[in-house]
């Protein structure tokens, strides 16, 4: 499974949960949690006042970069905020499992500029490109942690009554089942 390692003596080591609560972790958190704490006070705040200057079609670019920039931040907020929670007993593996699934952090980071990304205020852009750049590496840290590694009890259980509902899930949403 990935995300686990035997360490010789039967048990198995979840790197998921040893990630969680690292110190890498929490650094990760704090940089992704200041990043979305500074975007919204530029968006609620100067970013409002630069947009107001644009004419169009640089007001639309402006509108769908930064709605884009909220989605991706909220995403990426979840995640670490269901990591986070799950190192510190506040989520059941189960019940992280079930909201990791409300996450829509895509495969790769697939997010195109708009055509006028050159014209929108430097703040946007360079929070944008933050935004972007922690995306990418929350969705390696998603690959390498493993999605299934949240519940493993649930996944390696073929015989509990919602495997067919759970396979069903894992197969409209993605995940690979083993």
């Amino acid at each position: 499974m990935a995300g686990t390692s035997s360490n010789g003596d039967g048990v198995t080591v979840s790197f998921g949960a040893k990630f969680a609560q690292s110190e890498q972790f929490r650094i990760v958190f704090r940089e992704g949690m200041a990043l979305v704490e500074a975007a919204a006070t530029y968006l609620d705040g100067d970013g409002r006042k630069e947009a107001r200057k644009l004419e169009p079609p640089h007001s639309l670019a402006y509108a769908t970069e930064s709605m884009r920039l909220t989605t991706r931040l909220m995403q990426l907020a979840s995640w670490l905020l269901i990591r986070r929670a799950v190192s510190e007993g506040e989520l059941t593996p189960e019940q992280a499992l079930e909201e990791q699934r409300k996450i829509k952090l895509p495969a790769k980071a697939v997010d195109q500029p708009s055509r006028e990304f050159h014209a929108l205020p430097p703040r946007l852009k360079d929070l944008v490109e933050q935004s972007i750049k922690l995306q990418e590496r929350v969705m390696r840290l998603d690959q390498m942690l493993g999605f299934e590694q949240l519940a493993p009890a649930l996944e390696a259980d073929n015989d509990h009554p919602l495997e067919p509902q759970m396979s069903r899930l894992r197969a409209a949403f993605g995940a690979e089942s083993d």
